[in-house]
């Protein structure tokens, strides 16, 4: 027992203080062991309590010794294992290791291997260890045989043979500087031609057979726009386009042809309302906002003018459709450019007299049908613009012409009625 004295911990933290040549102050516990000393207290001395707790403040330096090596970051443990093969006698469970094969950057093209041409030895100790793998000469005589076995004449073209894209027509005429002008050719004017025909034909049989034909060319209008502006699938826009053609044709079949401007009017302008009301709402950029709006408003506006062709005159109809389909055909004859163009407008003349004396307007068709000749070139002209592709000319360049004709179609034929 220890009845009187400091802890074990205490006298062992100041023995090795004193080893150490620090100076250390003592407790009152200290100083009066025996207790006499309580009734006095050295000013400079402080009174300390300690426990058999873990000292933290001191911190012996670790010296390392001569004999001792530092230590190493990795030992490579197979550093001691004996070389196989290079004059150690193997034993009774080992086998020799193969040959080091050079490694070789896969690529995607085979090497030629010529005939004769003997396989390079391997890099690296074989010692008498059988190669890792060698070339079999069924694919050697295969390889030897290869550009002797082909075919002779003109094959296919590196563009095929190389897996890239075959250009479109105005993707070459955009890489060889040529013009941005592309006529749509004579199969969309065939097809613009039958349209014209169709309403022709409907405007004949009443406003409601005339619906049909004005139906689909409001689709192909507000399709064909998009596709034009190089804005695809754009099914929203599109979708509201149509819809803008559609509520025109309603409010033309409720209101009649004497409230014909206001139906037409009045539906553009709450479609262009919508239009933008729905671009605000959009989350999309600026710009890109911007040009959605271009577009579905210029789409809309001509799919609610196409409506047009129910507001005018049956007769005005039937020469209108008649001249568009004529001028069409004529324009995309093989001829030059000038020389097209007085050819399609003489057709539009021609099929605008023969059309309105059959209709009952005389002479006054070949007016109209010039009018409406004169605005089919143009949107025949804006779906031939900035390189078009064959779609747009299957779609812009089959409506636009008889889009853009339904106004002359309606002004005309109530000024010559």
């Amino acid at each position: 027992m220890r009845p009187y004295g400091l802890p074990r911990a205490a006298r062992s933290r100041c023995s090795r203080r004193s080893q150490e040549g620090e100076p250390h102050s003592m407790s009152s516990d200290q100083q009066y062991p025996y207790g006499h000393g309580h009734g006095y207290q050295d000013p400079d001395v402080a009174q300390t309590w300690e426990g058999q707790t873990w000292d933290t403040q001191y911190q012996p330096a670790v010296h390392p010794t001569p004999h001792q090596q530092p230590a190493q970051p990795y030992a490579v443990d197979t550093a001691h294992l004996p070389a196989q093969g290079a004059g150690v006698p193997a034993g009774p469970g080992s086998y020799p290791l193969p040959p080091e094969v050079p490694y070789d950057t896969p690529t995607t093209y085979l090497r030629p291997v010529a005939p004769d041409a003997a396989p390079a030895p391997a890099h690296g100790p074989t010692h008498g260890a059988a190669p890792a793998h060698a070339p079999a000469p069924a694919h050697r005589a295969a390889s030897a045989q290869g550009p002797a076995a082909e075919p002779a004449g003109p094959g296919y073209g590196t563009p095929t043979t190389s897996g890239h894209v075959r250009l479109t027509d105005a993707q070459r005429a955009r890489a060889e500087g040529r013009s941005p002008i592309i006529d749509p050719g004579m199969r969309p004017a065939v097809l613009t031609a039958a349209l014209g025909g169709l309403l022709a034909a409907g405007a004949a049989l009443g406003p409601y057979g005339l619906l049909v034909p004005l139906v689909l060319l409001q689709a192909v209008t507000a399709a064909g726009w998009f596709r034009l502006n190089g804005m695809w699938p754009a099914r929203q826009g599109i979708a509201l386009a149509f819809a803008g053609g559609l509520t025109a044709d309603v409010a033309l079949l409720a209101a009649g042809r004497e409230h014909a401007p206001a139906a037409i009017l009045g539906t553009l302008g709450v479609w262009v309302l919508l239009v933008i009301v729905l671009q605000l709402r959009s989350h999309a950029g600026s710009d890109e906002r911007q040009y959605g709006l271009m577009a579905t408003v210029a789409s809309s506006a001509l799919a609610v003018v196409a409506a047009g062709y129910l507001a005018a005159a049956s007769d005005a109809v039937v020469v209108g459709g008649l001249a568009v389909a004529v001028t069409i055909v004529a324009r995309a004859l093989p001829l030059p450019g000038a020389a097209t163009l007085v050819v399609a407008l003489l057709a539009s003349a021609g099929a605008g007299v023969a059309a309105g004396g059959a209709a009952g307007m005389g002479a006054q068709g070949a007016l109209l049908g010039l009018g409406a000749g004169v605005c089919a070139l143009v949107g025949h002209r804006v779906a031939a613009y900035d390189y078009p592709s064959r779609f747009v000319h299957m779609t812009a360049g089959v409506a636009l012409p008889l889009a853009l004709a339904a106004p002359a179609v309606y002004l005309l034929g109530r000024a010559l009625a």
